[in-house]
């Protein structure tokens, strides 16, 4: 199965990667996209002058840098906002990360909004950044958390949450994909599930962001996070998006400089959002480089886009859970249509053997619990190896992977 024509016919995307090349020169199969991805040299640039010859900080000199980073910086943010199909620059907020994204919703949003005997609603397949903060604030608060079942073919069951939601629910928190199986969420049915009981729909975006077409309409979500690390952009830098309205009525997460409008030692009043959620000296250059990162990835699917982007990667995961089917020592996880994730488990293998033989091959897969050990107790196991594909990947990845696995099965017999 080939990637469709946008991509084939541009100059080998890999190229741009110098992480995929080893110190000795050989190709590096590097199979663990969905833990982080590899940084093209756009991005890798874009930093290095931020951090250099551009540096100054932002929003509070006078001097002619400081306004031109500080230009930069909010051109970043309407970036971000072109990118999701937010209606507004001020509907962005930066953030750490995706993790840094759900915590200030559970303590801000989360502390004003759900209260003792309230109810949320989470899937079997959540990262753990998407359940720990949960279980702090309804702990704190008093509240219930209820857990949405899979399918058999491991999606979260839509029919189960719409049967299952009720009034007392205030926020459903969904991965809009799983970063263990791939699995895809129907957001829009989801959020009018969620909708249709008064509730709030959060969508985890890390996984969606790097390979899908967003629009934060069309998906009718509340909340919406990803991380630009996963986006080929740096770490240290991730994206919150929430309604307008929602995000004006949030007290604020941090306190510190920037976020505030007044400060007295009788009491402090606070800046408008976005601005009231960034406290202290933001992430100037990662911002930017996020920026960047968007650029690029938008720009390699070629006339197709992201949908481009996502095609390249369905046909790869198409093809190696083919493969991996053949055989009679291997079981799969998740749909057969997914979102550039194969997660499997080769029979008398522990995952980190397997991804430790593969490491010797120059292949590098992810081996664990994937921060997602509830799921591994639904799926009884202890761990997976988990191939995840990115923009840069082909079918000689493929190859490699199986090459290896092969290897792995002659010495563990």
């Amino acid at each position: 199965m080939n990637a469709p024509a946008s991509i084939t016919a541009q100059r080998e995307l890999r190229l741009d990667f110098p992480g995929l090349t080893t110190a000795e020169g050989k190709r590096w199969h590097y199979l663990d996209t969905g833990a982080t991805a590899q940084k093209p040299q756009a991005v890798i640039d874009a930093m290095s002058r931020a951090m250099g010859e551009d540096y100054a900080t932002v929003h509070r000199g006078v001097y002619a840098r400081s306004a031109q980073m500080t230009s930069a910086f909010e051109a970043a943010r309407t970036r971000a906002a072109q990118f999701i199909g937010a209606a507004s620059d001020n509907e962005i907020v930066f953030t750490k990360g995706a993790t840094e994204g759900i915590n200030l919703i559970a303590n801000s949003w989360g502390g004003e909004n759900i209260k003792a005997g309230d109810r949320i609603m989470l899937s079997a397949l959540e990262h753990h950044s998407n359940i720990v903060p949960w279980q702090m604030l309804a702990e704190r608060v008093g509240a219930h958390i209820d857990i949405c079942p899979l399918t058999d073919d491991h999606r979260i069951d839509l029919d189960w949450l719409e049967a299952n939601l009720t009034e007392a629910h205030k926020l459903v928190a969904l991965a809009h994909v799983s970063n263990v199986l791939g699995s895809i969420l129907g957001a829009k049915r989801a959020a009018k599930a969620a909708h249709d009981v008064g509730a709030k729909l959060l969508l985890d975006g890390c996984q969606s962001a790097p390979r899908m077409r967003l629009n934060m309409a069309e998906l009718d979500c509340d909340f919406f996070v990803f991380s630009g690390h996963k986006l080929y952009g740096p770490s240290g830098i991730g994206v919150l998006w929430a309604r307008g309205e929602i995000l004006d009525a949030m007290p604020p997460y941090q306190g510190g400089g920037a976020m505030i409008d007044r400060v007295t030692f009788e009491r402090s009043t606070y800046a408008p959002a976005p601005q009231r959620f960034e406290a202290g000296t933001p992430m100037i250059t990662e911002a930017i480089a996020l920026s960047a990162a968007i650029d690029y990835t938008e720009s390699a699917g070629g006339e197709g886009g992201m949908e481009a982007l996502f095609a390249h990667e369905a046909a790869l995961v198409a093809k190696t859970r083919d493969a991996l089917r053949k055989r009679n020592d291997v079981t799969l996880y998740g749909p057969e249509k997914s979102a550039g994730i194969v997660s499997f488990m080769l029979d008398g293998v522990h995952p980190h053997d397997l991804g430790t033989i593969l490491d010797e091959a120059g292949v590098a897969i992810r081996a664990g619990h994937h921060c997602a050990q509830p799921l591994m107790d639904v799926l009884g196991l202890p761990a997976t190896a988990r191939a995840s594909f990115g923009l840069y990947s082909d079918e000689s990845d493929i190859e490699a992977l199986l090459e290896g696995i092969d290897r792995t099965r002659k010495i563990f017999g």
